[in-house]
């Protein structure tokens, strides 16, 4: 507005003249920015409060904060990092901002980056928009002059603008208040107004320079007034809001996010298409939980995780809407459900669209990586690190990317595996001569192949599939073990993770589950057989006090004497003491919490494929294969251990040093990490709802940290010794 009276660029409001001007001179970039409001003295009263100048001025860029306000709740202030270089690209604009543009230039300044990077300030149209993911509604911006007291919400713009004119041009220059609490807010009672200004549906009295308040004209406050004031009430104390002018907090370029030394990207499973921001709305939730866990647990740390979500099925166009046009009217709304959630399981597991679902998540992994370092040149410098945590069907699709799976390997071992069959049979010379001839052309064949491959190769180097390399891949709810199993993946006889990911794509393979979670497989049991019968790692607790680290848990055994379908409540509780050191609680046989479900609480989900349906089935319906074992010495002699050593390779006790055989095989690292059910948890629902629990979960945020700032952690535990 017209009206409006900002802050000059050639007036200086800092305490002095040689400050404010270095602070506000336009010419000056936001180097020059920079070093000013780094130089000024910072000036607090006792009360934590804002400094205050002897004289009134404009507001200096300090005492401005400027606010963002999403899903239309309250007003959240910008660090005050952001906020003092969003004033910078305001005051740049004009002596009054966007209305006001200098004479000769354009108004058009360069986005300002804000919260930590993943957003950008449009200041001219006073609105921000997300960096690396699209978002339909832009979240509106704010510039903060005068605040309400105690909750510190910004007045809006426009009333705040003439409320600075009026109090500027009624008191510049006039002498402050030296003693001023702003802990108290007395109402000068008896007192008349000095200076009233009317505003549209309200009205401001001062009744001194630092005594400011707002009434409302609205006739139930006139009533109220009126009442309370014959009363004996003063006009102030009955029914007026006290204003502050400035911010209570200075705003200084020291209040600073930490540098991102590690990013992860998070990529959603099924059911995107359905509700195209959900996977947006998790990784935010996800992001604030870890933001909670770093400032409890990790603020000794000059670094920090970021989160950025990948977005990969609303750019597919697969079939278009064929699938829509075949599906019938009746009940619509659960067929259009299933149509945009299960139904990518079975793009997934069609040879027509597989490749569709894989490049569209490769092109955004690193398309996002590559604006990623654009944006920030320092990260690969300084040896950033980059995660992916994936949910449901995404962990599968993340994973065939980093290991370059293709289902054509798969039919040519069968091709490969007919031959060899027809090779066994008896037939006739001319099938031996045909046979023969056969396999010297598919010899040629291949040599030529793989002479035009070498050729290629030579003139274009092949780009790899992924920009990066993966530190750690978390699996949230995945079903990853029960695709490979279908490959045909069988357990092996070495504990290495390089049996199904090798530690050269891929460092540290994490598999996370709820226990009552119908997706999800466990991943263990694929490289070493005998740790079906060893029970997965119980994640901590949020709150555990000195919780054990997670390299040092000793294996727990699940010993199941029935079959799970048939073992009750109290027969399923082990009677022999756990012998992790993590905390002892009742635990029921794995698998057996939801098994007494039933099948027909997946016959829907069935139904609309084999893929789905028989991924749940197997889930719900199978029985336990462990063989029974007793854990007690006394019965059991060295043929019995050496029997046990060779089937379920059991573990010693801690306490034990020749009672058991060693086992034959260990896992280099646990793969497989189970959240801890709830005491008062139940578990029809928890069937229902755990496969979309992981994202606000502050047990698994402290679980992500704890891994991806192992060495963080270590080094600054180590310079602490040094320094000791």
């Amino acid at each position: 507005s017209g009206a409006s009276l900002r802050y000059s660029t050639g007036t200086g409001g800092e305490g002095s003249e040689g400050e404010g001007a270095g602070l506000a001179s336009s010419e000056s970039g936001g180097s020059g920015f920079s070093l000013a409001a780094a130089a000024l003295p910072e000036r607090r009263r006792p009360g934590g409060g804002r400094p205050r100048y002897e004289m009134v001025r404009e507001l200096g860029a300090e005492e401005v904060r400027w606010f963002y306000r999403e899903d239309r709740k309250t007003w959240k202030p910008f660090i005050g990092y952001d906020s003092l270089r969003i004033e910078l690209a305001y005051r740049a604009l004009g002596p009054g901002g966007p209305s006001e543009p200098r004479e000769g230039e354009a108004a058009a300044v360069e986005p300002v980056c804000v919260r930590s990077g993943l957003y950008e300030v449009d200041v001219a149209n006073a609105e921000s928009y997300p960096v690396y993911w699209n978002q339909t509604e832009k979240i509106p911006v704010m510039r903060g002059q005068w605040f309400i007291d105690g909750t510190w919400q910004p007045l809006e713009e426009e009333e705040s603008n003439l409320i600075e004119q009026e109090h500027l041009n009624r008191f510049k220059g006039q002498q402050l208040q030296e003693s001023f609490d702003m802990e108290v807010s007395k109402p000068v009672d008896g007192e008349q107004a000095i200076h009233s200004l009317k505003l549209s549906r309200s009205h401001v009295d001062w009744h001194s320079v630092d005594e400011v308040y707002l009434y409302s004209d609205a006739t139930t406050s006139k009533i109220a007034r009126t009442v309370t004031q014959k009363l004996g009430f003063s006009k102030a104390s009955s029914s007026g809001t006290r204003l502050h002018r400035g911010y209570v907090e200075e705003a200084t370029l020291e209040d600073k996010p930490p540098q991102t030394s590690h990013i992860v990207f998070v990529v959603h499973g099924i059911g995107q298409k359905m509700d195209q921001g959900r996977i947006i709305k998790n990784t935010a939730m996800m992001r604030d939980t870890a933001r909670k866990v770093e400032e409890k647990y990790f603020s000794n740390l000059a670094t920090h995780v970021e989160f950025l979500p990948v977005e990969w099925r609303s750019k597919l166009t697969l079939d278009g809407d064929t699938v829509d046009s075949i599906t019938p009217d009746k009940v619509r709304g659960l067929r259009d459900m299933l149509n945009s959630s299960a139904m990518d399981i079975m793009y997934y597991t069609s040879p027509l669209y597989r490749d569709e679902l894989v490049k569209g998540l490769q092109q955004e992994l690193n398309r996002l990586y590559t604006l990623f370092c654009s944006r920030n040149p320092e990260f690969e410098e300084r040896g950033g690190k980059v995660s992916i945590v994936s949910h449901s069907l995404g962990c599968v699709i993340t994973y065939d990317i980093m290991t370059g799976w293709n289902p054509v390997r798969l039919y040519e071992q069968l091709l490969q595996k007919e031959e060899e069959e027809l090779e066994d049979r008896w037939m006739s010379y001319e099938e031996q001569r045909l046979l023969e001839e056969l396999y010297i052309t598919k010899q040629r064949l291949r040599e030529i192949e793989e002479r035009l491959h070498g050729l290629k190769a030579s003139t274009i180097s092949k780009p790899p599939v992924l920009k990066f390399k993966v530190e750690n891949f978390f699996c949230m709810g995945s079903p990853l073990a029960v695709f490979l199993a279908l490959r045909g993946i069988r357990p092996g006889n070495s504990g290495s993770q390089d049996h199904i990911l090798p530690r050269t794509i891929c460092n540290r393979l994490l598999n996370i589950f709820h226990p009552t979670d119908p997706v999800a497989y466990r991943l263990e049991p694929l490289i070493l057989k005998h740790y079906s019968n060893i029970s997965p790692v119980q994640i901590h607790w949020y709150n555990t006090a000195n919780p054990l680290p997670y390299e040092h848990m000793k294996p727990s055994f699940l010993n199941p004497t029935k079959e799970p379908t048939s073992v009750t409540d109290s027969e399923s509780v082990s009677t022999v003491p756990s012998p992790t050191t993590s905390p002892v609680m009742v635990r029921r046989h794995y698998g057996e919490s939801i098994t007494n479900i039933g099948k027909a609480s997946i016959l829907g989900a069935a139904s609309i494929g084999k893929g789905l349906g028989g991924m749940l089935f197997s889930r719900f319906g199978r029985s336990s294969t462990a063989t029974p074992q007793t854990l007690e010495t006394g019965k059991d002699g060295a043929e019995g251990d050496d029997k046990k050593a060779t089937t379920v390779g059991t573990p010693p006790f801690p306490h034990s040093s020749s009672g058991f055989l060693e086992p034959a095989v260990e896992l280099e690292h646990r793969i497989d990490f189970e959240l801890r059910e709830g005491l008062v948890e139940s578990r029809y629902w928890s069937a229902v709802t755990s496969h979309t629990a992981y994202w606000s979960s502050l047990d698994i945020a402290l679980f992500l940290l704890t891994f991806m700032y192992k060495n963080d952690q270590e080094d600054t535990d180590k310079s602490n010794l040094d320094t000791m």
